[in-house]
């Protein structure tokens, strides 16, 4: 048996024990084991990461560099991540089973772009002056920071999830305390190490790791604490909100999603079922934009069906660190056993089983399959609420009115997926989809430059892009008279 990992949380550039001398355990979702104990972080622990982050921000060097200074220190996070992606990818797949091609290599490319694309925002955000009718006054506006925020991560994807936050978030001049998920903490805290080759400035950025009730909410609630971005289920979301609420602080959040890809008669049935496969199944739909909802318009709806089966039964299901696995383990225990109740459920309704991802369950870990329900009516719990696993269900329709109310029928509004080779339908549909993002003839792509959020219960606010740093910016209006003239009031 390989020795447990016993992490500690990270607050002031220093590694401390937690005060209750309690730990919480991680397992290895491949195999079913523990390999890591983690921190359960208290209220004592929260206020020594949240004061170093606030000694930072007032005091301390980062609060008071230039624009640009903070650019070169998000370059050099940048450059080592990048140099240690592999490092950082093997302790995620040991800590929530994904896949290491569906890390490492984004750590080089594309996810760590984030930190050299807002180093170069950092001084490009200028203020301006306002035509007031007021005459003789001088009114400008600049943008500011708010201090020390809060990162929220989900289990899914969460170094992925913290680049695309921290970068922006200490670009605009914040300092932060991150709070990974309990169910996947250890690729945050071995980031931690890994960073202290940046020589960053002192509280900068600090780890706490725990529960929701017990260290997300009072770190959310702290009274130093001014903005929160979180990135989680929207039952979640809803309590996190409500704990911001207590002190007004502003939050923007990525929620549930239960996405629709909607297929046209016309659509390249190839491209489409690849589309749809990819938009699930590889991250064993462990992804908030997953498109679950499968709407075939009926005329294709036996062929395109029968095609998506003979690419879906292909797929191999196995250990992460099999160069020929294709689809990985279910993150964790608890989640493993609510996709299963999802799948039963859904039987003991009386739902048409396509395939049965339930077969390559395996004496150890957590294997869950692709799982495909046919004819699945929308008013139905499983085209209605998120499952986050590899369960798919599929829909025909007739009009283009019928495919637009059943893609919107539902509390979420994260993302959609189009696939027509008639390009003006593809964008009049896309204009009456609610959601933060639509694919037409492509899924699941992504880049720093471009803006992601949801709409309804799926989140608001936005995280990527120009809108990702004004997130975590806010704008003060100034005043000056140029003639100064005030008459006594009595």
């Amino acid at each position: 048996m390989s020795e447990i990992q016993t992490y500690k949380f990270y607050a002031g550039n220093r590694w401390h024990e937690p005060s209750s001398e309690k730990y919480f355990e991680s397992e290895d979702p491949s195999i079913g084991k523990v390999w890591a104990k983690i921190p359960d972080c208290n209220e004592k622990d929260i206020n020594l990461a949240v004061s170093s982050a606030k000694r930072a921000y007032y005091d301390g060097p980062y609060g008071k560099m230039h624009p640009a200074e903070r650019g070169r220190t998000l370059t050099r996070i940048g450059d080592i991540i990048a140099k240690n992606a592999e490092r950082i990818g093997q302790i995620e797949t040991k800590d929530n089973g994904k896949l290491p091609k569906n890390i490492t290599p984004s750590l080089t490319s594309w996810q760590t772009e984030s930190f050299y694309y807002y180093a170069g925002m950092c001084d490009k955000y200028e203020g301006r002056l306002i035509p007031s009718e007021v005459p003789n006054m001088h009114n400008y506006l600049k943008w500011e920071p708010f201090g020390v925020v809060a990162l929220i991560l989900p289990w899914n994807s969460p170094i992925g999830t913290l680049i695309w936050k921290l970068a922006p978030a200490i670009a605009a001049g914040n300092t932060v305390v991150i709070k990974p998920s309990e169910r996947a903490s250890c690729s945050t805290l071995e980031l931690m190490k890994i960073l202290e080759e940046a020589d960053l400035p002192e509280g900068l950025i600090n780890v706490v790791t725990g529960f929701g009730p017990t260290t997300g909410a009072p770190l959310i609630e702290h009274q130093d604490v001014r903005m929160i971005s979180f990135t989680g289920g929207t039952k979640g979301g809803s309590a996190a909100s409500l704990s911001a609420s207590k002190n007004v602080k502003p939050i923007i959040m990525e929620l549930g999603g239960k996405s629709p890809q909607i297929i046209f008669k016309d659509a390249d049935l190839t491209l489409s079922v690849n589309g749809v496969v990819s938009g699930i199944f590889p991250v064993s739909g462990h992804s908030c934009i997953s498109g679950s909802r499968i709407l075939v318009h009926k005329d294709i709806k036996d062929k395109f069906t029968h095609n998506l089966l003979e690419v879906v039964k292909k797929a191999k299901v196995g250990h992460p660190n099999d160069v020929a696995t294709q689809i990985g383990p279910i993150a964790n225990k608890e989640q493993y056993d609510f996709i299963l109740s999802k799948i039963e459920a859904a039987e003991k309704r009386g739902l048409k089983l396509l395939i049965d991802g339930r077969k390559e369950q395996k004496t150890e870990g957590y294997y869950i399959g692709p799982t495909i329900f046919d004819n699945v009516p929308n008013e139905d719990d499983l085209a209605q609420n998120e499952v986050f696993g590899p369960v798919a269900s599929i829909q025909s329709w007739d009009n283009e009115d019928e495919v637009i109310k059943i893609a919107n029928d539902t509390i979420y509004g994260l993302a959609a997926g189009i696939w027509t080779k008639d390009t003006n339908k593809a964008i009049r549909l896309a204009d009456k989809i609610e959601a933060g993002t639509v694919y037409i003839n492509n899924y699941f792509n992504a880049s720093t430059q471009s803006p992601v959020g949801g709409f309804k219960q799926s989140g608001y606010g936005r995280e990527n892009g120009w809108e990702g740093m004004q997130s975590y910016m806010q704008t003060k209006s100034t005043w000056l008279a140029t003639n100064p003239s005030q008459p006594n009031p009595f």
